[in-house]
């Protein structure tokens, strides 16, 4: 993670003064000047800050909340077009966190998506040629150097195999790993400073996101990780795509490289293109239905699924399929994750306000302890207009944003690969709209949510779950009379001494001593009875075809629980 390491370290050294100093003048102009602190300043010899027109403070004093939010929205955007690439996807972030910034804020960030500047064929020639080992004109057929896509990372090429194949080539832009580097590392000390002496910049909570920042580029950079995160991603499709609708291009792997990506092109209609995929609306409407199930089995049972399921990388193509295109940002979760995302799911279809605070706060971050009760009650005022609704009436991307915007105002942040998960189906949601499809997600999740339950929490599963268990019971088992022997002789040898009185509570500890001891019983006798279920076969159908062994695990775990009854009585 260099990009972290170099960021941890600018506070000790800078390493590209030159650059810090056009940034602090490039901010301090459109109004950051008071925000930049002495310990910014006198990194950079005989610099004098420049001073704007007009303060930021100043102009932020009789404004609401949403006219704030624009207007450091919009001195921001005018910074990072200024300063090129890496601040303008560092701006395409932040245009994507709606679960942290305001509307407002959020409109002016995405106004940086088309400020990237182009790149010539040119200037990217080397590059191609280099990861090739090979001329352009070598590998392909047909080149043509106009790009079809202009990005901050890369730019995209049409081309054709001299197989007659045709790919696009994405290739990463000259330079631009060193260049990230260096303003990340310096962007990361700059919102460090700002929001030391700006609450309204630390309510912003940039610094926050550029953490994440930093992880996406780590991985948009490379391009191997992208080929890797699509052959990934069209394995776990086949799986679960029984009926063959949905298609992941293939990646020639012999002509890509840490730089460049060569992919199958898709001959089809993009999403993107309203009119012509609403003209085929009708056979289009239960292909997305059907991709928005394939969407939730991929990422329950696996765990990783596409998380930028916008328009423009959805294709309708001439055979009927859907095709998916751009896997630089997936999405994933882990198993324990999973149950918790079905938790929060089944407490919002029941409307279980208490249940879903809770399952929100086991994943969450937040920096104080919040107030449990407000929050729930706060839940239960926000998600009170959608009571009563069915579930295909209930917008899902609306009552979403209800419940993140709740948790917001208590301080109380998701995770990145929780709100990239969230804000994937949110998006997909609105494809849906964008066409004028109701995905109905709800419906599908409150359809399939009893069989997404049982295959989740299937047999298999909670057997694996008990060996570990089993086996942290046994690894502890055999440390903890280690550690009880240091202690003793430790104790012993400083001559600590215990005394216990009797004050009279005789019968009170004798029944919490043998509630424990029945509760230690009730365990094992649970063990040993759901052992003698797990062992038994699906096709088993008459008393006398049940395993000899389960009837003695039945029994051993029956007279357990009797021991423990009469330990109660005495």
């Amino acid at each position: 993670m260099d990009l972290i390491k170099a960021g941890i370290g600018l506070s000790k050294t800078i390493r590209n003064v030159g650059r810090l100093q056009e940034i602090v003048m490039v901010f301090a102009r459109h109004g950051f000047d008071e925000f930049i602190t002495n310990n910014t300043t006198n990194k950079i010899p005989n610099f004098v800050l420049p001073k704007s027109k007009k303060k930021i403070t100043e102009e932020l004093a009789n404004k609401s909340e949403k006219d704030w939010n624009q207007v450091l929205g919009f001195r921001l955007r005018k910074c990072f077009e200024e300063l090129g690439p890496a601040f303008i996807k560092f701006g395409q972030l932040l245009s994507s966190r709606e679960d942290l910034f305001h509307f407002s804020f959020i409109e002016e960030m995405r106004m940086l998506r088309d400020k990237v500047k182009p790149v010539e064929f040119e200037e990217v020639r080397s590059v191609i040629e280099s990861a090739m080992g090979k001329s352009v004109e070598d590998t392909f057929s047909y080149f043509q150097k106009e790009a079809i896509g202009t990005a901050s990372i890369g730019v995209v090429f049409r081309a054709v195999l001299h197989d007659g194949t045709p790919v696009v080539v994405k290739v990463r832009r000259p330079g631009i790993e060193k260049e990230i580097e260096t303003d990340f590392s310096i962007l990361m000390f700059l919102a460090n400073q700002a929001e030391r002496v700006s609450k309204e910049l630390k309510y912003l909570g940039i610094s926050r996101v550029v953490n994440d920042f930093a992880l996406t580029l780590h991985r948009e950079l490379n391009f191997h990780v992208e080929a890797l995160n699509c052959e990934r991603l069209r394995k776990n499709i086949e799986k679960h795509d029984v009926d063959n609708i949905y298609y992941i291009p293939r990646v020639f792997k012999e002509y890509s490289s840490e730089g460049v990506l060569v992919i199958e092109e898709l001959k089809g209609i993009p999403f993107s293109n309203n009119e012509a995929i609403l003209a085929r609306k009708a056979e289009i409407i239960p292909k997305m239905e059907y991709g928005v199930r394939l969407f939730l089995k991929t990422f329950l049972k696996d765990g990783f699924f596409h998380a930028d399921l916008h328009g423009g990388n959805f294709f309708y193509l001439d055979d009927g399929k859907i095709g998916l295109i751009d896997f630089g940002l997936m999405g994933s979760l882990s198993k324990s994750g999973r149950h918790h995302f079905i938790a929060i799911v089944y407490a919002i279809l029941s409307y279980n306000y208490e249940n879903l605070v809770y399952e929100f706060l086991d994943v969450a971050e937040y920096d104080t302890i919040p107030d449990t009760d407000a929050l729930i009650r706060d839940v239960r005022e926000a998600l009170s207009p959608f009571v009563g609704l069915s579930v295909k009436q209930t917008n899902f991307s609306d009552l979403l944003a209800v419940v993140l915007g709740t948790l917001k105002k208590h301080q109380i942040f998701l995770p990145r690969e929780w709100y990239i998960i969230f804000r994937a189906l949110i998006t997909l949601d609105g494809v849906g709209k964008q066409l004028g499809i109701d995905l109905n997600i709800f419906g599908i999740l409150e359809d399939d949510i009893e069989e997404i339950i049982e295959s989740t929490f299937s047999k298999e599963e909670l057997m694996e779950e008990a060996a570990w268990a089993a086996r942290d019971l046994t690894s502890t088992m055999r440390v903890l009379p280690r550690h009880i022997k240091w202690f003793l002789r430790d104790f012993a040898k400083k001559g600590y001494a215990i005394e216990v009185k009797n004050t009279g509570y005789e019968k009170e500890l004798s029944a919490v001593t043998g509630a424990i001891a029945f509760l230690g019983f009730a365990l094992v006798a649970s063990v040993m009875i759901f052992s003698g279920i797990f062992i038994i076969h699906q096709d088993i159908t008459t008393w006398r075809q049940i395993p000899t062994l389960s009837w003695i695990l039945w029994s051993t775990g029956i007279l357990l629980f009797s021991s423990g009854i009469a330990g109660l009585k005495k």
